[in-house]
């Protein structure tokens, strides 16, 4: 039986690899005052940025709901699919725990928890992708993906800790001592929480700079088969000396993704924030 690949929105990945993987995303809902849409659909970061902007407040993002996910499992299912379907940390949303619930009454669909977010989440799904189309199962491909999960390293730099305050996922405290000092937070993901990392200061593209080779320097540890370039509204050509910097460190890497967030992930971390992400060799 053939295998179908899917994720909700947070994954972050680009239309070209979504089509060239035959990956499809179920999208998360946004919400800015009255109005609410989709992630991608009918809400862009475009969105976020105006709506933060002129209202001072934060839009709200809600999980995809269990008449979303057994609706769109039990389309693919029709089509002769067995389904592995990709979420965000279950630490971060209630999304894991709707699609497990949905699962169960659809059958033949394995929901995998990908503790991570954006393409931290998107490289596991490519993963998973890649199996697929070589005519891995359903089992095979969660049991490869629990390998591949720990290994994977998200991290990103923001030029404010804003959004992430506002959003719950940073302390009133914490944000007033980073704006204070002018302090720009490197933020990591891990066992699916977002936990701060390094702190820099100065003009953010050369922060983003700095990070990129902080997060670069280990080369040997990095699978070079794929590197996420990851960020939101941020200087192109600060993104184009970020992956000049990948080709620096690793050489010999196969594929450079450059991706934009979208409207999901942009409403907690805002604009000028950029990630370098990666599968490890090994933890």
């Amino acid at each position: 039986m053939s295998v179908k690949i899917i994720s909700d929105s947070t994954c972050d990945l680009s239309e070209e690899l979504l089509k060239r993987y035959n990956i499809t995303t179920v999208p998360l809902t946004v919400t800015l005052g009255d109005k609410s849409g989709y992630d991608g659909v009918d809400i862009t970061p475009e969105d976020i940025y105006r709506y933060v902007d002129e209202s001072g407040e934060l839009p709200k993002t809600s999980a995809v709901s269990v008449g979303e996910y057994t609706k769109v499992f039990k389309y693919w299912r029709d089509q002769g699919f067995e389904i592995v379907h990709f979420c965000i940390s279950s630490l971060l949303s209630c999304s894991f725990q709707n699609a497990c619930i949905a699962a169960e009454d659809v059958g033949g669909v394995f929901p995998v928890d990908s503790l991570n977010l954006s393409t931290g989440q998107g490289l596991s799904v490519l993963h998973a992708a890649e199996l697929a189309m070589t005519g891995a199962s359903a089992q095979e491909i969660v049991e490869s993906c629990k390998n591949v999960i720990p290994r994977v390293k998200a991290s990103f730099v923001t030029n404010s800790i804003d959004y992430l305050r506002k959003g719950g996922r940073c302390s009133a405290l914490a944000a007033f001592g980073a704006n204070l000092f002018h302090i720009n937070p490197g933020i990591e993901v891990i066992d699916g929480h977002m936990e701060p990392g390094k702190k820099y200061r100065g003009n953010i593209n050369n922060i983003i700079l700095t990070y990129a080779e902080d997060q670069l320097k280990n080369s040997d540890n990095i699978d070079l088969h794929r590197i996420f370039v990851t960020h939101t509204k941020c200087n192109p050509e600060t993104i184009e000396e970020v992956k000049k910097l990948i080709l620096k460190y690793c050489p010999d890497v196969e594929e450079i993704c450059d991706t934009t967030a979208g409207a999901t992930i942009t409403t907690h971390c805002g604009p000028e924030t950029l990630g370098v992400l990666f599968i490890r060799k090994k933890i």
